[in-house]
């Protein structure tokens, strides 16, 4: 069969086969335009199940700044330091601070851990918390029981808000050691003087709704408190389990996945007690390696969920991937 086609035909053809040619260019161009960048962070949240709970994780906000050192290895060498950041493919001198408020949901109750950093760390990207709990598909008033681990300024900062509680319907949950060494009147000098206005200001007012716990305590069934002083002298974790799943939330026993896993002996700056707290990530680290438990870190990479393998000198930190979700 042959096809006959006239000039006119055949300049036409030409015609759009050039046109055709330059239609890449023009596509690329109308692309580019047609999609900005969007100017939107992360949800911020993440969820999974834990027997019959329900966990989610909440990003309150992330802090960059100059360190590990001496925040981290404060009894070490700034070249050591280094050299670890180095090893992990890490920064040598800046690093990223994230804080993780944790909501688990029993079916019959709300319970948030920890409060982030509230209001007054809003312009800087954090205090998060309230519009991160409504993206995740619930409200502050939602929470029926706050637990609070320990009365450091980004756990307690978000109790309140414009100078009412946040959680409106909560009742609270904290340790009696915690509560009566921030709340004594001697603290209100010296170095803890910041903090103890903190804790007189956000704490104090909801003590009428507080229930005390110390090691042992339980908050609901299923959700029990431990002792791991060090970090502050009532500082407390917590075991959450349902339907023969357990996990860890270890609050702020260790606060940089590679520093305070890999090297748990090394001094934290924030630790109120060094070597207490250098033995208060081995004994509960020890436990979640042996155990081969997940845990929830405050300061921990966001989702801030992982599990942990013993190594000659301390731990090596494992990210969850799916393990949760089977």
């Amino acid at each position: 069969m042959t096809i006959d086609i006239d000039r006119r035909t055949a300049l036409k053809l030409g015609a759009v086969g050039a046109s055709a040619l330059l239609f890449p260019q023009i596509m690329v161009r109308a692309a580019s335009a047609a999609a900005p960048k969007a100017d939107v962070g992360n949800a911020g949240f993440n969820r999974f199940a834990l027997g019959d709970f329900e966990v989610t994780t909440i990003l309150d906000g992330l802090r960059p700044g100059e360190g590990p050192f001496p925040i981290f290895g404060e009894n070490q060498t700034a070249e050591a330091v280094a050299e670890l950041m180095r090893e992990n493919l890490l920064p040598s001198d800046r690093f990223v601070n994230g804080f993780t408020p944790v909501l688990v949901n029993t079916g019959s109750e709300l319970i948030l851990f920890d409060t982030g950093l509230g209001a007054g760390a809003r312009a800087n990207g954090m205090g998060q918390l309230p519009s991160r709990l409504h993206a995740s598909g619930y409200r502050p008033e939602d929470v029926s029981v706050v637990v609070i681990t320990h009365m450091h300024g980004d756990h307690i900062g978000g109790l309140m808000e414009n100078g009412a509680p946040t959680f409106a319907n909560a009742r609270y949950v904290m340790g009696k050691t915690e509560f009566d060494f921030w709340t004594a009147p001697e603290r209100m000098a010296g170095p803890t003087e910041g903090n103890a206005k903190a804790v007189a200001a956000n704490v104090k007012p909801l003590a009428e709704k507080t229930i005390f716990v110390d090691d042992g305590g339980e908050v609901v069934s299923g959700i029990r408190a431990m002792g791991a002083p060090g970090h502050t002298p009532g500082h407390l974790i917590f075991t959450v389990e349902s339907s023969g799943r357990k996990l860890v939330l270890t609050a702020d026993t260790a606060n940089h996945y590679v520093a305070s896993l890999q090297q748990p002996d090394w001094h934290v700056r924030f630790d109120a007690d060094k070597t207490q707290g250098a033995a208060s990530r081995r004994k509960v680290f020890d436990m979640i390696a042996t155990d081969r438990l997940p845990f929830i870190g405050y300061h921990m990479p966001f989702p801030a969920v992982g599990y942990v393998e013993k190594t000659g000198t301390g731990y090596r930190y494992i990210p969850e991937t799916y393990q949760l979700d089977l």
